[in-house]
């Protein structure tokens, strides 16, 4: 081998060594136990999503998946931080919302450095996908839609309302809705949707945006009531319930996903068994039926099918926060 032909060998060395490092650690990832972050509380439509494919990741890759609700506020931006600054080596993973995209330009509106920048994650897979709901009490004196419209151009800014804070999707739904019925509606943001969600129940907001999921059992009791569909279409879950475009609001139209992420730098043989991992833990029969049973089912999702899919419904929601402005 001439001196030519040696540095060059040295020069590809690392490279190889990289690539027998990554392949090395896919061979035995997972060795320990893997954390699943929400950065929501309990009971919002994140948790529904990150507990039950938890659990059958659990029997798929033989270690330990912990969901970890890292509930700190701020519409979900401290969890999403921290899930980005994580080790990008497969054993922390975030469970989170259509919010991921909207929150970083949140920020930018009030000048604020953002917790946290999209690039920072690669989308694993989608795992539930509906439209939002409007949800009032079942004690509340409004029975239809026009109803509450009608209340609410006698009282401006007097019906509090709940989100998961400021910029969360169950935020930039209800104020979609205000801007296109020319309203003005109290809110109320609490440190997720489960609170919000009790808020509701306990009177302290009178209405809530909401996934099916998250309020099926509670309208089912006769303790909450639905008053239009966010969606474009009626879902089986709630087949009478109408949507806002069927209703005369043509461009009220909001989706909730949860989707699975890792970090940007994660080697892809880790990316790739983990999304096997979740092709398999999203159709099992256990997985399935926990969220048809909750009127959410699965609207599973690859990786590149996932990527294109975020990036225009991003685009939409970040028009919709910009078209907002600032709100606090």
């Amino acid at each position: 081998m001439n001196r030519r032909e040696l540095l060059k060998a040295a020069a590809a060395l690392p490279m190889v060594q990289v690539a027998l490092s990554n392949s090395a650690h896919a061979d035995a990832w997972p060795s320990h136990t893997v954390t699943m972050i929400v950065p929501f509380p309990a009971g919002g439509q994140a948790d529904l999503a990150a507990r039950p494919v938890a659990q059958s990741l659990e029997r798929i890759l033989g270690k330990s998946v912990v969901v970890d609700n890292r509930a700190g506020g701020a519409g979900g931006s401290i969890g999403n931080a921290a899930a980005a600054r994580a080790e990008p080596d497969g054993y922390t993973l975030l469970m989170t919302l259509s919010s991921l995209a909207v929150l970083p330009e949140a920020d930018r509106l009030f000048d604020r450095p953002p917790l946290y920048e999209v690039s920072q994650f690669a989308p694993v897979a989608r795992v539930l996908a509906d439209p939002t709901l409007l949800a009032v009490p079942a004690s509340a004196p409004w029975k239809t839609l026009q109803d509450f419209v009608d209340d609410a151009k006698k009282r401006p800014g007097q019906i509090p309302y709940g989100s998961s804070g400021p910029y969360g999707t169950l935020h930039v739904a209800m104020e979609m809705f205000a801007a296109s019925a020319g309203i003005k509606l109290l809110h109320i943001p609490f440190r997720g949707a489960g609170p919000a969600l009790n808020a509701l129940m306990s009177g302290t907001v009178q209405a809530l945006a909401s996934a099916p999921g998250t309020l099926k059992q509670q309208v089912d009791d006769g303790k909450m009531r639905v008053l239009a569909n966010w969606g474009a279409e009626r879902i089986a879950s709630f087949p009478d319930l109408p949507t806002f475009r069927e209703l005369g609001y043509k461009d009220v139209e909001f989706y909730i996903w949860a989707g699975l992420f890792a970090q940007s730098a994660l080697p892809a043989p880790i990316m790739t068994r983990l999304r096997e991992a979740m092709a398999q833990a999203v159709k099992s029969p256990e997985v399935t039926k926990t969220f048809e049973t909750a009127g959410s089912p699965v609207a599973y999702m690859d990786a590149p099918e996932f990527t294109k899919f975020m990036t225009e419904d991003s685009a939409r929601l970040i028009a919709a926060v910009k078209k907002i402005g600032k709100v606090e």
